[in-house]
């Protein structure tokens, strides 16, 4: 399955299956796919894609690949939470299909590395209830901002432009 322009209808329906039974779960997969059904144009790849989309979302994939990308500070899962009620609750949402790009250029525009990468950095079990002065919690929230922002750049790099209507 190489391009739409090869692309027979059975095979284009084993895709339809595949992301329906969630056996496709990473953003370049997803992404792949993406750009093949785009490139079809069909009508009827819609439905299975925005499905797939949110599934990846909601079942804790885009968290499972955010933290292989941020292995020394793993990234935060209320910071995702955050993002996504924030996507809910935007009216503007509905201008995209795709609730994984949603999610992360949420966390993008509205700046939310920062204020989550202190509450993570100030929690008293990340120094084992010792206590800890200022500069040290400011030196681990850089940490986290660098890497949480490294990770957050690497994913949203697998969109050349935004995938909006």
């Amino acid at each position: 399955m190489a391009d739409a322009s090869t692309l027979t209808e059975a095979q284009k329906q084993a895709l339809i299956e595949a992301l329906n039974e969630h056996r496709i779960n990473t953003v370049g997969e997803l992404r792949r796919i993406e750009r093949i059904f785009a490139a079809i144009g069909s009508p009827d790849l819609t439905q299975p894609m925005t499905t797939a989309w949110m599934y990846y979302v909601t079942s804790n994939s885009l968290l499972t690949e955010l933290r292989r990308l941020t292995p020394d500070y793993p990234f935060s899962s209320e910071l995702l939470t955050e993002a996504r009620s924030r996507v809910h609750t935007d009216p503007s949402s509905n201008r995209s299909w795709n609730y994984c790009w949603l999610t992360l250029a949420k966390i993008h525009t509205d700046s939310l590395i920062p204020s989550f990468a202190t509450a993570q950095a100030s929690r008293s079990e990340m120094w084992g209830g010792r206590k800890v002065r200022a500069e040290e919690v400011k030196q681990l929230r850089d940490a986290f901002v660098d890497e949480w922002t490294t990770a957050l750049r690497g994913m949203l790099r697998y969109w050349e432009t935004a995938p909006i209507r």
